[in-house]
């Protein structure tokens, strides 16, 4: 039957504003309902005191276990620092054609590089993040095509200089992840 649905689980405390943009704007991309469910689980049990940041590969293993499902996939939204072990820090995580991922805003905001707020850059720069860590959800490797939302990215940066969708060959693709 194929994905019924996206949903994206608050656990950051994101402004309703903020949530509103992402929610559109994905469903613009994948033509899915999209379902905004608040969650405010204590996410300190994924804190390593060592790097002082959040642990992405566990805190992705227990949102697959507790909100993976066959109908949708769930993108979590957090506020948090998060890392793997091999990468310094990482913007979002997901499992290759899997059913979660997570997003971190943590290091998206322009304050955090020294610069002048931008509330508009710092939206599109998540919902860059979602529709990359969706992409892989549904299946989609990393591309090398300029501007595709499926090319990695470093630094923040490389998520400006892409755009919010996916290239041809990208979305070609990710019709097929999406109805199998």
């Amino acid at each position: 039957m194929g994905i019924q649905k996206i949903t994206l689980l608050n656990l950051g405390r994101f402004d309703r504003n903020i949530l509103e943009k992402i929610s559109s704007a994905v469903h613009l991309e994948f033509l899915l309902k999209v379902e905004v469910i608040e969650n405010h689980s204590d996410l300190t049990v994924f804190f390593d005191s060592g790097r002082k940041q959040y642990n992405g590969n566990s805190l992705l293993k227990m949102l697959e276990a507790n909100f993976g499902n066959d109908e949708s996939k769930t993108m979590a939204l957090v506020t948090v620092d998060l890392f793997i072990p091999i990468l310094t820090y990482i913007f979002g995580q997901a499992y290759l054609g899997g059913r979660t991922g997570i997003t971190s805003s943590h290091r998206l905001s322009n304050e955090r590089y020294g610069l002048e707020k931008d509330e508009k850059l710092f939206t599109l720069r998540i919902i860059k993040e979602v529709n990359h860590e969706l992409g892989h959800c549904f299946g989609l490797i990393h591309c090398h095509q300029p501007g595709c939302v499926m090319q990695s990215s470093t630094y923040v940066e490389d998520i400006d200089q892409k755009e919010t969708g996916f290239c041809s060959s990208c979305a070609e693709k990710l019709k097929t992840g999406i109805n199998p």
